[in-house]
């Protein structure tokens, strides 16, 4: 019976590291891709693909390469509720303490996706759809996910999405965008300044420790979100950010 449990643990383990090379190849791969970055013996890696395949979870296309597939949809959006709703007394707070828009997003393969929001009480605030998907180099959130990362990740993240310009502010290429990340690894935190959206201005700090690149962010129009904004606001989101993390960890 143990024999049989440590077998079964392995291969539990073996599908989840499958899974997220896929997902850190950006969705997609071919059977040779998956040999070269994992010490799995190939007939292996094959039988476990065959399993995720006919579950649904793994599609092959036809290609012949390996893409995350549809039911995988399903599990990832129940646990993004899980953990908005687990953060939204920090966002709320956040809000409460500075009177701007609070936001809440993760990296979901190459972008970035909205999971919970707390709008300003002001009739003039920054709004974004619960839900919404976004390019990471022009968004505060994306910028404080993309820090996280070595500048080989970002590069291929940039290559595989591009780099639109949403305003005249956006980085225009990722060059302009590594020196940045370079300023918000050294700093702590990032600042959308008009990139995403002309007169809107947000920070946005990383969420330590959590089990998938997450971020925080507090945004408005840069008519309140000044300097001394700032003064106030990266010390809350510290804290907000700790809290969450503790959260997220806690067994």
């Amino acid at each position: 019976m143990a024999a049989k449990a440590t077998g079964g643990v392995q291969s539990v383990e073996r599908v989840f590291e499958l899974l997220e090379l896929i997902t850190e190849a950006g969705g997609n791969v071919t059977l040779s891709e998956l040999s070269a970055s994992t010490e799995l013996p190939l007939p292996t890696i094959h039988r476990l693909l065959r399993t995720l395949v006919s579950l649904g979870y793994i599609r092959q296309l036809p290609s012949r390469r390996y893409a995350l597939g549809p039911r995988l949809i399903r599990l990832g959006e129940g646990a993004t509720k899980q953990l908005g709703a687990m953060a939204m007394p920090q966002l709320e707070s956040l809000v409460q303490q500075l009177g701007e828009t609070a936001n809440m997003a993760v990296l979901d393969t190459d972008m970035v996706i909205y999971i919970a929001q707390v709008p300003s009480p002001h009739a003039m605030r920054m709004f974004t759809e619960v839900g919404r998907r976004a390019h990471t180099h022009d968004t505060g959130v994306g910028k404080a996910l993309l820090a996280q990362l070595d500048d080989d990740t970002v590069r291929r993240i940039v290559a595989r999405q591009g780099m639109p310009t949403p305003t005249s502010k956006s980085h225009k290429n990722v060059e302009s965008l590594l020196a940045d990340l370079a300023q918000i690894r050294e700093r702590g935190y990032s600042i959308d300044e008009e990139e995403q959206e002309l007169g809107v201005r947000c920070f946005a700090m990383a969420v330590p420790n959590a089990p998938t690149p997450t971020a925080i962010s507090v945004s408005g129009p840069v008519q309140r979100v000044d300097e001394r904004f700032a003064n106030r606001a990266i010390p809350l989101l510290h804290k907000a950010a700790q809290v969450i993390s503790t959260g997220l960890n806690r067994n």
